[in-house]
């Protein structure tokens, strides 16, 4: 599930935003590493306030435990909203794909209504129980996996490259809709780690689904820490490539509208390979969409069981699975991908999604204090170090945000807050279904029990 929702669109397309942003392939390759090692510490904090607290919602149980009910609320209310952004966009660079492999035959129509039938897709297998929907996402990781092994290791078989290109700059390249003010320096650096960033999202997925894993005490520190090893490893990989076959030059020139990926399989292959990659590309992009919907209802569920959402999102259907959550994620994604509001909310999604990331890094400080007793199945390697550089870098990366696009970070300050009054009316009705015990160590016994 990791690999699936991480490898999405990302890998095989930012190498030219990047290169256009550091310039140097080096630079390049170092901007991958130190965001996998950033994603490996936010791994790391998760696996043991995962393995602690095995939940369905995952972060809103983290965070209300250590922050409180009221917070809890507004990262549920955050994440729900932009999860149907995520899945819209998702739903519509799959058809972007499919047209490019059909040769841009696609009618205006088609191209606007396809994507509410792959959402609707999505939606009707995520209704199956967890363990189809985990077979799914199964085949679909195999086969991002293997489309990224097929550029990789084809670049450096197949490939007529060279490792000189690696001595070359590219930042005099076209650069297509890169601005000079994410060029070069400490900016360009910070906008190059947003867009590594942005391709690794995706690693908490799991956390979401604590209370329908077998054996979470050790299966969610395996698949955070190993998913996220995997993913680095693939994406240093892929991006030696790119740079193994084009010059940096010809990379930051890839048009905006193509993908660095194609561009290099097409080196080594030739042209004839366009219909592959973008059928492979298909897949990935709805292998991210799979395990959104799959993971993200568990938010809405776990807030309609605390009363803070209404009740009928809590319901479970026969195949074990909260259906209603499932349904109105859907549908809210559809709403989104027709209106193309989605735009504005995508923009502002991996800003929240940090603030909250940070929240869960201050936590397991909290945590630690507040329950020295409770069980923990795994504790993070390297405490407290490896947390404290995960929230100190989430603090600057939050902070160059606020800098950088100041339009965005107050366009996510405002959406966080929109959910208070939306708290206040669910908390004075009441109506828990399942009221909250943050109480560790009580509560995971009656867990394993």
């Amino acid at each position: 599930m990791i690999l699936a929702n991480i490898i999405g669109t990302g890998v095989f397309v930012k190498a030219r935003v990047m290169t256009c942003n550091v310039g140097s392939p080096e630079m390049v390759l170092t901007v991958w590493l130190v965001a996998g090692l950033l994603t490996l510490a936010g791994a790391l904090v998760y696996a043991e306030l995962g393995a602690m607290m095995p939940r369905s919602g995952g972060e809103f149980h983290f965070i209300g435990a250590a922050f409180g009910r009221r917070w809890a609320f507004l990262y549920g209310w955050t994440k729900t909203i932009a999860l149907g952004a995520s899945a819209a966009a998702v739903s519509i660079i799959f058809v972007i794909f499919l047209n490019d492999l059909t040769g841009n035959t696609l009618t205006p129509l088609a191209v606007q209504l396809l994507p509410v039938l792959v959402i609707c897709v999505g939606t009707a297998i995520n209704l199956a129980s967890v363990r189809s929907s985990g077979q799914t996402a199964t085949f679909l990781t195999s086969v991002k996996v293997a489309l990224v092994l097929f550029v990789g290791m084809g670049a450096f078989i197949l490939g007529d490259g060279s490792w000189s290109n690696f001595s070359l700059n590219g930042a005099a390249g076209s650069c297509e809709g890169v601005p000079d003010s994410a060029k070069l320096g400490l900016s360009g650096f910070g906008a190059a780690m947003l867009g590594a960033l942005w391709g690794y999202n995706g690693w908490a997925v799991i956390a979401a689904l604590g209370g329908e894993i077998n054996d979470p005490g050790r299966t969610m520190p395996r698949a955070l820490i190993g998913g996220t090893l995997t993913v680095i490893a693939l994406y240093l990989l892929i991006n030696a490539a790119y740079f193994y076959v084009l010059t940096p030059l010809e990379v930051a020139s890839v048009a905006e509208s193509s993908s660095v990926a194609m561009e290099a399989a097409s080196r080594f292959f030739g042209p004839g390979i366009a219909g592959l990659m973008s059928a492979g590309l298909m897949i990935s992009a709805y292998g991210t969409l799979h395990t959104t919907l799959l993971s993200g209802p568990r938010v809405p569920f776990a807030l309609a069981r605390a009363g803070l959402l209404p009740a009928g999102l809590a319901k479970i259907s026969g195949s074990g699975v909260p259906a209603v959550a499932i349904l109105t994620v859907g549908v809210w994604s559809i709403v989104l991908a027709v209106s193309g509001t989605f735009d504005i909310l995508t923009d502002i999604y991996i800003f929240v999604l940090w603030v909250f990331f940070g929240m869960n890094g201050l936590a397991i400080f909290i945590l630690r204090r507040r329950f020295p007793d409770a069980v923990r199945p795994y504790r993070i390697w390297g405490y407290p170090v490896v947390p404290s550089l995960f929230l100190l870098v989430t603090i600057y990366l939050l902070i160059n945000t606020f800098v950088a696009t100041p339009g965005r970070a107050i366009a996510g300050i405002g959406l966080i807050i929109a959910g208070l009054p939306i708290y206040e009316y669910f908390n004075r009705r009441g109506g828990a279904l399942e009221p909250l015990n943050w109480q560790l160590d009580e509560k995971q016994e009656t867990d394993r029990a």
